[in-house]
């Protein structure tokens, strides 16, 4: 069912945190009689659609009652037929990756005797968690075959529904984490034709053909948890859509084919480290001449000021202070800035001086850093104010020698 009516039983002011911008959405939420719009449940996100005309957002469920979140300036008067109208697309992709899941996890646990302890439908990829340490390539590979053998064969999916648990012995035939807790009325077993029974909640095909293909990504590995990948049906073209069109992309700006994309990027990267160092030592040696100059200077400025804008990077200004060496008359206010105007300073000057500027131009440098003995060193976020900073410091000193 795409479209059903059914009858308002009730309807009461709510917010939805989290869905608006600035603040939480208001609306209604909505009891109707009956309802083909899916709360969030078996980990499958919700339904969304319309009831009379008006946004549905969110269905959860309390029991065995369904609660919509209308997005509507006016409520739903109790008693009124409402039309209910579902997102297809959205309900479509979470059949294919539902039912997907379940033959997924069924093979595994029948093949290689591992449980799935949870599974996640997300928005672009899927996963089920595994009660194992590792999963080779080979087993991925053979699932894989297996899951697109049986969607080639279109094997039926079914549904039966009992009354209570007594009944579901034949029925299930894989291992389930139980009925939740608050669970009410029937209970629905999902069968795929000679594969498995499982109690489930969700929305799931009526044939394993209308999964298209499925397709196993990748093995994670975090901390006591093994996640296996996976995608299902128009998820599969999508990606395969969205990587073909990258590799075009990839082929103009490599200026070779896919066969030769990993070959040409690792020259990149070579090539990039090889400049990089380059420009490192470049870098060491401006900074070096710049320090050596002013120690040559004579006689001493009270003050000097050294501003770099072409990234930032501490190691510039270390090298320029060991280059120029102890130098006690002069006050030196070192920065270095990048594209984003962060950066970052250094102080260094009279343990005094230090004292009266450090934490004044580091406040007005939007910085975070703290002064000890001859040196003042921070982060800065505000290198917006540095000519203010320059002035601050040369006031100083002009005041001193009056």
């Amino acid at each position: 069912l795409r479209e059903f009516t059914s009858r308002v039983l009730s309807c009461e002011e709510a917010e939805l945190p989290g869905a608006g911008k600035d603040a939480p959405l208001k609306g209604y939420n909505v009891v109707c009689e009956d309802t083909i719009i899916f709360p969030e449940g078996g980990g499958q996100p919700c339904d969304i659609g319309y009831l009379g005309g008006k946004r549905v957002h969110n269905v959860v469920r309390k029991g065995d009652i369904a609660v919509h979140f209308v997005e509507s300036a006016e409520p739903l008067c109790p008693g009124e037929e409402v039309r209910q109208e579902i997102d297809w697309e959205r309900r479509k992709d979470h059949m294919q990756q539902h039912s997907g899941q379940h033959l997924v996890t069924a093979l595994f646990e029948r093949e290689y005797n591992l449980e799935t302890k949870a599974w996640w439908l997300g928005s672009e990829t899927c996963y089920i968690e595994l009660g194992a340490k590792d999963v080779t390539q080979e087993q991925l590979d053979r699932i894989e075959r297996m899951c697109n053998d049986l969607i080639a064969e279109g094997k039926k999916v079914s549904v039966s529904v009992f009354d209570s648990v007594d009944g579901l012995s034949d029925e299930v035939t894989r291992a389930t984490r139980g009925l939740p807790k608050d669970h009410v009325g029937p209970i629905r077993v999902v069968t795929i034709e000679d594969v498995e029974g499982n109690m489930c909640c969700g929305t799931h095909v009526t044939n394993l053909s209308q999964l298209q293909v499925i397709k196993m990504l990748n093995v994670e590995k975090t901390k006591n948890k093994l996640l296996v990948h996976f995608l299902v049906g128009d998820r599969v073209i999508k990606k395969l859509e969205t990587c073909y069109r990258r590799e075009l992309e990839m082929n103009l700006i490599l200026n070779g084919g896919p066969s030769s994309h990993l070959d040409l990027l690792g020259k990149l990267q070579g090539n990039l480290k090889r400049y990089q160092r380059q420009v490192k030592a470049l870098l060491k040696n401006i900074a070096i001449t710049e320090g050596e100059k002013l120690k040559s200077t004579s006689p001493k400025p009270k003050y000097f000021f050294l501003l770099r804008t072409d990234g930032n990077d501490a190691e510039f200004l270390t090298n320029f202070l060991r280059s120029a060496g102890n130098l006690p008359d002069t006050f030196m206010f070192l920065t270095t800035v990048d594209d984003t105007a962060n950066g970052q300073m250094i102080l260094q000057g009279s343990p005094e001086a230090i004292t009266k500027l450090g934490g004044e131009i580091c406040e007005l440098l939007g910085g975070k850093g703290n002064g000890k003995g001859n040196t003042f060193r921070a982060k800065i976020t505000n290198t917006k104010n540095i000519k203010k900073a320059e002035s601050l410091i040369a006031k100083y000193f002009d005041e001193i020698e009056q």
